[in-house]
């Protein structure tokens, strides 16, 4: 795994907003789906990338819980 996942998965997600975009039914309510898709996106993408990100590189290191310290 590395970090190139993150950007394959934002132009996937830059992908789905453009076909969004252009499939958005017509009507009054027309900017208020176009917004609401692509904030959607936006969205779940930045949680997503933070989540994995942090699991990818963490801050602190995890420590073996079957290793005895002797103090």
């Amino acid at each position: 795994m590395s970090g190139w996942t993150t950007i394959w998965v934002l132009f996937a997600a830059i992908l789905t907003g453009a076909v969004s975009w252009y499939t958005t039914p017509k009507g009054p309510n027309q900017l208020l789906i176009r917004t609401s898709v692509i904030m959607v996106l936006a969205c779940c993408y930045m949680m997503w990338a933070c989540a994995y990100l942090a699991q990818l590189h963490p801050l602190i290191q995890p420590k073996r819980g079957d290793v005895r310290f002797f103090d």
